[in-house]
């Protein structure tokens, strides 16, 4: 998924945090709506200017950040 054509940041909107292209939802608040175990539908009526692919390209945001945050994995010796 190319989330780079889904997330943008700008430092006049949201002090530059991520947030979905056309748009002031920042990626934290969709993250967080998920963590707290809303749908995806439920998000799409809470944001409606939020699309389906939007959500996926947020998903595919926080996996790619969590692989450059994450240890190299340990070879076994």
């Amino acid at each position: 998924m190319p989330y780079r054509d889904y997330i943008v940041t700008d430092p006049a909107i949201c002090a530059g945090a991520p947030v979905i292209k056309g748009t002031r939802v920042p990626v934290r608040t969709i993250l967080a709506s998920l963590e707290a175990g809303d749908s995806f539908e439920a998000i799409l009526q809470d944001f409606p200017g939020v699309s389906m692919e939007a959500l996926r390209a947020i998903i595919a945001f926080a996996a790619a950040s969590a692989r450059e945050d994450l240890p190299a994995p340990q070879l076994a010796a």
